[in-house]
């Protein structure tokens, strides 16, 4: 087999992180905008605050999101270059 190619192995098992990856960046975007949606609710905040804090969770949430989109990938990459 070519060396430079990958094998089906190989393809398989970057298909699963990247479905991982993906899967939980959403499912930790989604626990953070619940929980400030919560607090909001909690705090009965109304008007340009609850937009405020409800916008700011969104961000936050996606930012999350994204990091540990990025932290998967980048650790699967890592580990697949070394071998493992």
């Amino acid at each position: 087999m070519d060396m430079g190619r990958e094998s089906r192995w190989e393809k398989d098992a970057m298909t699963v992180e990247i479905v991982f990856s993906l899967v939980t960046a959403a499912v930790l975007a989604g626990v953070i905008i619940a929980v400030v949606w919560v607090l909001v609710q909690a705090l009965a905040l109304s008007g340009s605050a609850e937009k405020g804090v409800l916008v700011g969770g969104a961000l936050l949430g996606a930012v999350a999101g994204v990091w540990r989109l990025v932290r998967v990938l980048l650790r699967f990459d890592e580990q697949r270059r070394m071998g493992h």
